[in-house]
């Protein structure tokens, strides 16, 4: 711009010039000197006026274009402004339509209009390209985000792996805190280092969650209860899952955990040796299958709530050892009776009448004989005579078996050997004929063996006690 006022001035020079260089005089010929006349003051006077007068004419000449330019040239310096700005501010709009939203205050946006405010010219405004300068500025903001991005994903993977570590170590610590046996514990550590490294070559967060400890630690868990399982002396063991404890051998022990297919539900289990105890209770007839079981019977106990009169099971297992009868039931009463009778006439009548009676005491049992008889006579030669004889048997069995223990009584090991089948004889006769002897609300005392977990259960509801037998095969 600064270039085209120059030259402009400059022509106005050469413009300013020219009139005087009009005036001045082809150069003549020299031709030879002739001799010199003598010029008169007036006529030099009036030379140098003339010629005063032509360059004063010339300045105000000059002045005059000179004006007369620099007018022409402010007023196309003022119509190249307005075009100038005009064009700056549809170039800065230009800006504005592309730089919006999150580029509104965008750095690039603010240097592309530092360099059109300062552009001197429409060709220098024209070379601002403004969609390439938005382009390249997405371009690289794009960039820049996936950078960011990538540098995001990789801190939230690490994060994740950091994660993921802690919760497979923390997993397999409960398990090496076990008392393992070393097969099981070496395994248990290389398969924890295997994860870990697993973790740390993942290169997405799926592959990072799909490293599940849960089928490694699932399978070193059972082989551990297993172990736990044969190491136990005895054939049954207790396996007790949220304070509930239940009896199996170690074949059925086996197969109930190894249905289980995630460790944190077989955790929920313990393995623990049976102690089996053996205990009494006096319960209702009725209240152990009316009494007909038999020693070595396989049993399950149930108790009932006295508030809700809901029914539950307590003892999921136990053995029956017997079941006494009580006394009641041994109590024997029998009685006999026999009679002789003859008469005879006469006219004369007398009459002797006779009796006699014994009695036996052996502790609380008693034996009685009692006999009596009447003779008479008569002047009519008529007598009559009648004996009767009553025998009266009460034998109470628990007497009996007392005076077996003291020695008081004939024959006791007779008399013990058919005592022996007495209670079950009982028994058996009600089921042959279908007849009932003993009351259902008759107590008896049971004898059983349960495992001692069960123990607290059977006394907190022992007069709400009920014994079924488990029926096999």
């Amino acid at each position: 711009m600064a270039e085209d006022i120059e030259e402009k001035i400059r022509k106005l020079r050469e413009l300013g010039r020219a009139p005087i260089q009009r005036e001045t005089k082809p150069t003549k010929p020299i031709l030879p000197a002739e001799p010199q006349r003598k010029i008169s003051k007036i006529g030099t006077l009036r030379e140098k006026e003339r010629k005063k007068r032509v360059l004063i004419g010339a300045f105000v000449v000059i002045v005059i274009i000179l004006i007369a330019s620099f007018g022409v040239y402010t007023f196309i310096q003022r119509q190249q402004l307005k075009k100038l700005e005009a064009a700056k501010q549809a170039k800065i709009a230009e800006v504005n339509a592309y730089f919006k939203g999150e580029l509104a205050n965008d750095s690039v946006k603010i240097e592309l209009i530092k360099r059109i405010e300062s552009a001197k010219s429409i060709e220098e405004l024209n070379n601002i390209n403004v969609k390439a300068a938005y382009e390249k500025r997405l371009a690289e903001i794009q960039k820049q985000k996936e950078l960011e991005e990538q540098k995001k994903a990789l801190e939230e993977l690490n994060k994740l792996k950091s994660q993921q570590i802690v919760v497979i170590t923390q997993a397999f610590d409960q398990l090496l805190s076990q008392p393992l046996p070393e097969d099981i514990r070496t395994e248990a550590i290389n398969t924890l280092n295997e994860l870990k490294q697993r973790v740390n070559e993942a290169k997405t967060q799926e592959e990072v969650l799909s490293v599940d400890p849960t089928p490694y630690l699932t399978t070193l868990w059972r082989r551990y209860y297993f172990y736990l399982i044969d190491s136990i002396p005895t054939q049954r063991v207790i396996l007790r899952k949220n304070g509930e404890a239940h009896i199996y051998t170690k074949l059925e022990a086996k197969q109930v955990l190894g249905k289980i297919t995630d460790y944190r539900e077989l955790m929920k289990y313990t393995v623990e040796k049976v102690e089996l105890v053996k205990m009494a209770l006096v319960v209702k007839r009725e209240n152990v299958v009316g009494a007909f079981l038999s020693s070595g019977d396989k049993i399950k106990i149930y108790a009932r709530n006295q508030t809700t009169g809901k029914y539950f099971e307590i003892a999921d297992e136990g053995y029956l050892d017997l079941i006494l009868l009580p006394t009641s039931v041994g109590q024997i009463s029998l009685s006999e009776s026999q009679g002789e009778g003859s008469s005879i006439s006469s006219s004369s009548s007398t009459s002797y009448t006779t009796s006699q009676s014994t009695s036996y005491n052996v502790g609380e049992e008693s034996l009685s004989n009692s006999q009596s008889s009447t003779d008479q006579y008569s002047t009519t030669q008529s007598s009559s005579e009648t004996s009767n004889a009553y025998y009266n048997y009460n034998v109470n069995l628990a007497e009996v078996l007392k005076a077996i223990a003291a020695g008081k009584i004939n024959a006791p090991e007779e008399v013990k050997e058919q005592l022996s089948k007495y209670g079950w004889k009982v028994l058996d006769l009600e089921k042959d004929t279908r007849m009932l002897v003993v009351d259902p609300s008759t107590e008896v005392l049971v004898i059983f063996e349960v495992p001692s977990d069960f123990v607290p259960k059977i006394l907190e509801y022992k007069d709400a006690i009920y014994i079924v037998k488990i029926e096999t095969g």
